[in-house]
């Protein structure tokens, strides 16, 4: 007979974090894709959430709607949603007393990074105290908590009694993501330069970065930036030496965007050692583009040889050959290691694992 494996589709967090939003929908395109023969994929979600996924066969719509469910499942109130397989690419899920042994019940959630505990300034201060109180509720009734790299796994283990309950299962770079066929007017509607590398980081790590667009004579582009971060973050590559008109500094882009942006780039470097998976970096391998990343555990996890890690004091000189002399040999390296990633695979992991337990 076969399984009905029950995804908790929210996508409406993308306010929030629209990578684990895109994410959630990848994987449920790639579960429903790579189902084994007899099986099912099914959708939970919450009121007035739509559902982009073919290949359902079914879609739950809770009564509640996202905020008010969030809160609801957070203290353990899941009326409506019933047993089975339920599987969570994020931590938003009816984490409940249940019977696994007995009754085929198991849920498990995904948690990408650990920001919230890490670092918890980054984020807003409800969103950090619900994602600590959500792990609080797998500890006692999830029946596995999936990482993406073994670092996360390590650094979580040390952060909850989980034991073996933590399982490592990859992302990937979002589906289709490719340079748009108008990738150039895309730039020019940005107002990128004609050569740049892009920086992905904090305000607390982006020094090196700038320094090392000084070192290759290049601008600087910083992606993923907050709301009103720009001055503070001119202040930040004027310090390391790059003029504020160098420094061009950019918010939350589409995919679309991003790609133009990223395939425009001499290089992309990654400051920011938390741990958590490398969305852009796994992005920018994807495209071919030369990648420098500050010395991390999810780094050498993820990256491994197909960039160059550095320690932090290391960034600049790194960016300036990377972007240089060792370019044409980093853009191979990079697409070699995109191809280690895919949500295909991911999602037979998944599967995999809902067997295994």
């Amino acid at each position: 007979m076969g399984a009905r494996l029950r995804v908790v589709l929210d996508q409406l967090v993308h306010v929030v974090d629209p990578d684990q939003a895109a994410a959630a929908v990848d994987l449920t395109i790639g579960l429903v894709a790579t189902a084994p023969s007899g099986c099912t994929v099914e959708a939970i979600v919450p009121a007035g959430a739509e559902v982009p996924i073919s290949g359902l066969t079914d879609v739950r719509t809770l009564a509640l709607g996202r905020r008010e469910l969030a809160g609801s499942w957070q203290l353990g109130i899941a009326p409506g949603v019933g047993g089975g397989l339920v599987h969570a690419p994020s931590l938003m899920a009816p984490l409940v007393r249940h019977d696994r042994l007995h009754d085929n019940d198991q849920t498990t959630v995904t948690l990408w990074d650990l920001r919230a505990w890490d670092a918890p300034e980054l984020l807003p201060k409800g969103v950090v105290a619900w994602q600590r109180g959500m792990l609080r509720r797998a500890v006692k009734h999830a029946d596995a908590v999936v990482v993406p790299t073994h670092a996360i796994g390590e650094r979580l283990s040390e952060l909850a009694k989980l034991g073996d309950r933590i399982r490592v299962i990859a992302g990937a770079a979002p589906r289709d993501f490719a340079v748009p066929d108008d990738a150039d007017d895309r730039r020019v509607a940005l107002s990128l330069p004609a050569r740049y590398v892009v920086l992905t980081g904090s305000e607390a790590t982006l020094s090196e970065g700038f320094r090392g667009a000084v070192e290759a004579g290049i601008d600087a582009v910083v992606l993923d930036a907050r709301e009103g971060a720009e001055p503070r973050l001119a202040e930040i590559a004027s310090a390391a030496g790059l003029p504020e008109r160098r420094a061009h500094v950019r918010g939350a882009l589409s995919p679309a965007d991003r790609a133009a942006v990223l395939a425009g780039a001499a290089g992309f470097a990654a400051t920011s050692a938390i741990a958590a998976w490398p969305w852009r970096a796994v992005e920018a391998m994807a495209l071919g583009i030369p990648v420098i990343a500050v010395e991390s555990g999810s780094h050498c996890d993820v990256i491994a040889d197909g960039g160059v890690l550095v320690p932090e004091d290391g960034l600049a000189e790194a960016v300036a050959d990377a972007t240089g002399d060792a370019s044409a040999r980093l853009s191979v390296l990079a697409d070699d290691r995109s191809r280690a990633f895919s949500w295909a695979s991911a999602a037979e992991r998944v599967w995999a694992l809902h067997a295994d337990l």
